[in-house]
């Protein structure tokens, strides 16, 4: 089974006609994507765009062996002039197969917003999934087999692909495409790097896919640490890496500060930010979680105050302790913790601090603080496939494609 993707963008496509933000002002030549269109082998289209035709003939196909035409979004659309030949567009309600004299099934899927999702069965056998913009599937049952590949709507709702990750329905082979593109997220480099993170990626218009035929499907990193500033998104960064899948364990270091109201309030902003699918951890007792190899993903937030709880400990604080074992202690959980994270199985998403660009602190409890986190870093980093910098929001790898 052949699809065709006739345009990849947001109905109003991108860039967005009229709009002066800095996504549309670089969405030209590849990055430049019509409202996602998706012609089947030929014969079946989801979602009639303007200038079908011209899409089509311009990726080397026609619209002349359409004998089907399906709508996923909530309206029928823009009013959009029905190419001579083709049949009138219409929906199939939910729940109910359609069966195609070409041998293709369509079974339609209710959505958690309005619109229709449609799953596409091949001749050959092959399976697609398509999802209309803004829209995950709502109560999906448990499938046998994933779908070789998935339409989606990755950047607006990565909880789609959560979804379906728990369901069965995407795998590790799945080809999951970012379609309804819209100016969320700058084209080019930022979008890929995005969109891999959560084992999708993105193609031009135009492209022709094989169902069913093993692709480039992006390899999410088991292990990654986001380094930055004092709110520098560093959070919402490592959030974002695991927002597609189901079951993240958020590991929470800082602990409650009973009393400290304000701390209490950066507690409730970060909880209300995250899945209520994710379950939170309150622990510095980082071993058991990385030795636990079966375990969900983990977001460690952050390396910084898991710091602060080992030098209490160690008591780092005062000189004379600290010399008299203090530091070799200190040394020594870290080493463990680097080994737990190399030998883990598990996809780890950590947090830290990155405070050494700045002033010399004035106290030698500060310094001593500054010194033990960068090379607490340095050895987490030693250990992760992919370690990124996020400056004023924007994340710069430092290691790893993205």
């Amino acid at each position: 089974m052949d699809v065709t993707l006739l345009g990849t963008g947001a109905p109003s496509g991108l860039p967005r006609p009229g709009c002066p933000c800095a996504a549309c002002a670089v969405a030209l030549g590849p990055d430049a994507r019509a409202a996602t269109s998706v012609l089947v082998d030929g014969t079946l289209l989801l979602d009639l765009i303007p200038g079908a035709a011209f899409a089509a003939a311009r990726s080397g196909h026609s619209l002349n062996g359409v004998r089907q035409v399906l709508l996923t979004h909530p309206h029928d659309g823009p009013a959009v002039e029905v190419p001579p030949g083709l049949p009138q567009p219409g929906r199939v309600p939910d729940g109910r197969e359609l069966a195609l004299l070409t041998g293709h099934r369509v079974r339609a899927l209710a959505m958690d917003a309005p619109g229709t999702g449609y799953a596409v069965t091949g001749p050959d056998g092959h399976r697609l999934l398509y999802l209309p913009p803004g829209c995950a599937p709502a109560g999906l049952e448990e499938t046998a087999e994933p779908y070789e590949t998935v339409l989606a709507d990755v950047v607006g709702r990565p909880d789609a692909l959560a979804r379906l990750r728990a369901a069965g329905a995407v795998g590790p082979t799945t080809d999951v495409i970012a379609v309804h593109v819209d100016h969320d997220v700058p084209p080019g480099p930022e979008l890929r790097r995005r969109l891999a993170a959560a084992g999708a990626r993105a193609v031009p218009d135009g492209e022709t896919l094989t169902v069913g035929t093993y692709g480039s499907v992006p390899d999410v990193p088991r292990r990654t640490l986001v380094l930055g500033g004092a709110r520098s998104g560093k959070s919402v960064e490592a959030e974002r890496r695991l927002e597609a899948f189901p079951e993240v364990v958020y590991v929470a270091t800082g602990g409650t500060r009973g009393g400290d109201s304000e701390w209490a309030e950066r507690v409730r902003l970060h909880r209300d930010r995250r899945p209520a699918s994710w379950r939170t951890l309150e622990t510095c007792d980082l071993g058991p979680l990385l030795e636990d190899h079966d375990g969900p993903p983990l977001l460690i937030d952050c390396l910084a105050l898991w710091l602060t709880d080992a030098m209490d400990a160690v008591g780092a604080w005062d000189d004379a302790e600290w010399a008299g074992g203090g530091q070799r202690e200190l040394r020594a959980r870290v080493t463990g913790l680097a080994e737990a994270l190399r030998a883990t199985r598990r996809t780890v998403v950590t947090v830290s601090n990155e405070v050494g660009s700045g002033i010399v602190p004035a106290t030698a409890s500060g310094r001593r603080y500054r010194d033990e986190l960068g090379r607490l870093n340095a050895a987490v980093a030693a250990e992760c496939e992919h370690v990124l910098l996020v400056v004023a929001g924007q994340p710069l790898p430092l290691r790893g494609a993205f």
